[in-house]
Parts: C-alpha cells; sequence; structure tokens
C-alpha cells in the first residue's frame, strides 16, 4: 500500500511539471509574457545597455526592435528586412552591420544596435517608433509600438530599475548546473563581477540596481544555467515554489545564485 502510494505521488508529480507552462513575466507588462529563450535574450540585450552605462530607455527601445524583427530570437535567416538579414535584429551585413558571422553574435549585435542608436540625437525623449526607425530603417515603421508595454517591462526589470520585477515560472532542472558556468556567463553579459562560490551558490557582491539586475538576469537565465534559487536584497526567488520573489534574509550587499546539485532539485 506504501508503496502504490509513492508511485501515485511520484505519477502526480511527474504530470503536474509537464502540465507548467514555462513562461518569464515582467511587472507591468500588460501580460505580454516571454518563453524562456525570449527572455533570456531579452536578458542579454538588457546586460549590454547597463554595461554601457546607457539608461533603461536604450534597453526598451532595443528590446521592441529585436521583437519585432525576431521575435527576440536569434535567427539565422532572413525575412522582410533583406535576403541576407541575420540575428536579433536582422541586421545586413551588405549595410554594414558586420560580418554574417558578428550579426550572428548576439554580443556583437547589440552592442551595434546600441552603436547606432546612441548617435540618434535625444533617442531617450523619442518615441520608442521613432527611434527604432531611425536606427533600423524598416519597411514597416509603425510595428515597433505594439511591443512597447512589453519592452518597458522587461527594460526595467532586467536593468534592475524595479526591483522583484522578474518572474519565471520553469519545471524542475533537467540537470545539474555549474556555478562557474553561471560567473561566465554573467561576467560575458555584465562585465567583471566579484563573486565567489559556497559549494553550489554563487556569491556577488552588488547593491542596488546593480544587484537587481544581476540577479534578474539570473533568473532569466535560470532555465538554461540550472538555477534554483536567487536571493537579492531580503527577497527570493525559488524555482521550484513557483511563488515569485517572497522575503527572505539576505545580506546586505551580496546576491546568491544557487544552481542545482542533481537533475530535479
Amino acid at each position: 500500500m506504501v508503496a502504490g502510494g509513492i508511485y501515485t505521488a511520484v505519477t502526480f508529480l511527474q504530470r503536474s511539471e509537464t502540465l507548467i507552462t514555462e513562461r518569464c513575466t515582467a511587472t507591468g507588462s500588460g501580460g505580454d509574457d516571454l518563453s524562456t529563450d525570449q527572455a533570456a535574450n531579452a536578458s542579454l540585450i538588457t546586460a549590454v545597455a547597463v554595461r554601457r552605462g546607457l539608461p533603461a530607455r536604450a534597453a526598451s527601445i532595443a528590446l521592441a526592435t529585436s521583437m519585432q524583427e525576431s521575435k527576440l530570437r536569434n535567427i539565422g535567416h532572413g525575412d522582410q528586412a533583406g535576403p541576407d538579414s541575420r540575428g536579433l535584429f536582422q541586421q545586413r551585413p551588405s549595410q554594414g552591420w558586420g560580418t554574417p558571422a558578428q550579426v550572428m553574435d548576439p554580443y556583437h549585435a547589440s552592442n551595434a544596435f546600441y552603436d547606432a542608436l546612441v548617435e540618434v540625437s535625444g533617442y531617450e525623449s523619442l518615441d520608442i517608433t521613432v527611434a527604432a526607425q531611425r536606427v533600423q530603417r524598416s519597411a514597416y515603421p509603425e510595428a515597433y509600438a505594439q511591443h512597447e508595454v512589453m519592452a518597458r517591462a522587461f527594460a526595467s526589470a532586467l536593468s534592475g530599475q524595479t526591483p522583484a520585477g522578474l518572474d519565471c515560472s520553469l519545471r524542475s532542472p533537467d540537470a545539474a548546473g555549474n556555478p562557474a558556468a553561471v560567473t561566465a556567463g554573467l561576467t560575458a553579459a555584465l562585465g567583471d563581477v566579484t563573486a565567489s562560490t559556497d559549494g553550489r551558490t554563487l556569491l556577488v557582491e552588488a547593491e542596488g540596481t546593480q544587484a537587481w539586475a544581476v540577479g534578474q538576469w539570473a533568473v532569466a537565465n535560470a532555465k538554461e544555467l540550472e538555477i534554483t534559487s536567487v536571493e537579492v536584497e531580503g527577497r527570493a526567488w525559488n524555482r521550484q515554489s513557483r511563488d515569485g520573489w517572497q522575503p527572505a534574509q539576505v545580506p546586505a550587499g551580496q546576491v546568491r545564485v544557487t544552481v542545482a546539485d542533481a537533475p530535479g532539485t
């Protein structure tokens, strides 16, 4: 009888896992959620802006542009933008955005977009549609506006301007995580960070908006990096509880990112 009960419980948990729709949402997004791969790309695009010292408005413009051009996916084929357009922003090597390999590199593509954006006078106060069009010169400039609410919300959360503003609903990890992989991804996105490890936990020295940028980058990349919990400034996100950011005892000036030590944990 006990064995049968255990089997039933395990089966129920397995079915519950398969019913979970893995999505990420941002406070104020108006219900416009992102899939986990889209959220990871959004976190990278926003992190590049943070690393460059650009305002969240720059990231908003970039996210709206990428959503319209590629659905926030690093696609290797062209569309209406042109037969040779590629990547997160559908940039065209024939128009000077870089080599085919470069425009497929999300870091190069994001930096190339921001290089062009900062040349637009007063872009911070322009409508997203206007600013994006001056960079992209799209045949459908009005289309960027439909992504503005989503872009603002995710840019604000991922840049750290909205604490506890990003939440992802995920299934249990498929494999053990590696704190070194988290460090490598975080450094590639946001630049050098002061970090150490304590078992399966990465400890990052950061505070204020930088701490929240680090923490919410980790949540956005939790699926790929097998992250199970993130703790920032008195709040914690737990993958298995799936109840968003909750109060927690977290040391000031430190972000704690913990990875799975085995599949399903």
